[in-house]
């Protein structure tokens, strides 16, 4: 089988099932492919990001994904971007080639099929998304590439929120964008169509609501692009009150089909991967 090396780079990110699910993918594509986690949060791994390229580019690995906290942090050291990685300005895809660093984005991809799969009739005139950070910026630039009309950005780092809220309004039409601070939360999902949170708050390191619950209506829809754990405090409520929500199992598997694809040169079987991670899930 032919050896291929990768991994992925974050934080609290000891129970994450890339390893399992580019692993398994792998062999069908005869790969004897090894996927390696690199916490930071772990005692004696290096906090330093671009030491961490460093030496896994001298080890021979053919990239790494990046996930929180460094999808933004890594654009400065790299050596190239794709134009959608570029447009976003967040990285999740690092490719090792030539003696370079390419860095691409395959979240919006993973995020708009996702939402294409799950929520084709979903009216999308007036949405608002939590969290503007790396994860954040991918998920924005997805839906108003797919025709969300208005979108209201939520994040109490001002300067992050308006960071990209300004990097939207070059890439889409101004009046479609706009940013807010918690405290308009409340007012902006009376008139609001569906809600997406890309916050890592619900994730396992981060557990908790990221939004007061008595805010969810019955007629929004929700997407948490959390996929760890799968029934996120989120969305247990959401679905208490009626409201129709969606979690981050089929994003994962999206974007990680286009990382596999990115690192390997061989399409992937997305149908398949599904399957693998539904029951990778239903065994934790």
């Amino acid at each position: 089988m032919q050896p291929c090396r990768y991994g992925l780079i974050g934080a609290g990110i000891g129970a994450s099932l890339s390893p399992a699910l580019h692993e398994a993918e792998g062999r069908h594509h005869g790969l004897d492919l090894s996927y390696r986690l690199i916490d930071v949060t772990e005692p004696g791994t290096p906090t330093d990001l671009d030491r961490l390229l460093d030496d896994a580019q001298a080890e021979g690995l053919v990239g790494l994904n990046i996930t929180h906290p460094f999808k933004q942090r890594v654009v400065d050291l790299l050596d190239g971007l794709s134009t959608q990685a570029r447009d976003i300005g967040a990285v999740n895809t690092v490719v090792f080639r030539d003696g370079r660093r390419l860095g691409f984005n395959t979240d919006a991809y993973g995020f708009a099929e996702s939402f294409r799969r799950s929520l084709p009739d979903a009216a999308v005139d007036r949405v608002v998304q939590l969290g503007a950070g790396g994860a954040g910026a991918a998920c924005a630039y997805a839906q108003l590439d797919a025709g969300v009309g208005h979108l209201t950005v939520v994040d109490p780092d001002t300067e992050r929120r308006g960071a990209l809220g300004e990097a939207l309004g070059t890439r889409f039409e101004i009046d479609r964008v706009a940013v807010a601070s918690p405290d308009e939360l409340a007012e902006l999902l009376e008139h609001a169509d569906g809600l997406v949170n890309a916050s890592p708050v619900g994730m396992r390191a981060n557990p908790g609501l990221p939004l007061p619950a008595g805010m969810l209506r019955p007629g929004l829809w929700l997407v948490d692009v959390i996929y760890m754990p799968v029934e996120t405090e989120l969305l247990l409520a959401a679905r208490a009150r009626g409201v129709r929500a969606v979690g981050g199992a089929a994003m994962c598997v999206f974007q990680a089909a286009a990382a596999f694809e990115l690192f390997t040169g061989r399409t992937p079987d997305t149908e398949r991967m599904l399957g693998h991670l539904d029951r990778l899930l239903t065994a934790r």
